[in-house]
């Protein structure tokens, strides 16, 4: 089942259970997701984006939920912290099975040795092998971490 039949039959399911975090959750993405791919078809993809970049969107909301809970929390607005929780929870169970640290570990070092790099100059020549290859498995926030760390 491709991501955009999965999200409209989660909306249909949530809809059923009367599960509001869940329902407005998916409304989100199915409006970052018409609005991603009108931007594709603009520039003359007919299919709108592909599931790799469905995966970055949804790793791009999750991101912005956890920085938003983060000033939420330091505002003392703890039940809109734990509202954009909630929808983080929904998103993640879009995304495929994360790697653990040490598969990410194995796939950094092997992006490493596949591109040659050798110094943090060819940081995005890694990065682009690892968002090809694990799209949606990684947090690529974190990755970069451990990716400059090996090359220093």
């Amino acid at each position: 089942m491709d991501k955009r039949t999965e999200f409209s039959a989660a909306l249909k399911e949530s809809l059923k259970k009367r599960d509001e975090t869940a329902v407005a959750s998916i409304r989100l993405i199915l409006a970052a997701l018409k609005d991603r791919d009108i931007a594709a078809r603009s520039t003359g993809n007919s299919e709108g984006i592909s599931e790799d970049e469905i995966f970055s969107m949804l790793q791009s909301m999750i991101k912005q939920r956890k920085e938003s809970a983060k000033l939420y929390c330091d505002a003392g607005r703890e039940e809109l912290a734990e509202r954009e929780e909630a929808e983080i929870e929904v998103i993640q169970g879009f995304l495929p099975q994360q790697l653990s640290e040490g598969e990410a570990e194995k796939a950094i070092e092997d992006a490493i040795a596949e591109t040659g790099a050798l110094s943090i100059k060819d940081m995005g020549k890694i990065m682009g092998v690892l968002k090809t290859r694990h799209a949606g498995q990684m947090d690529m926030g974190k990755v970069g971490a451990l990716v400059k760390k090996k090359l220093a």
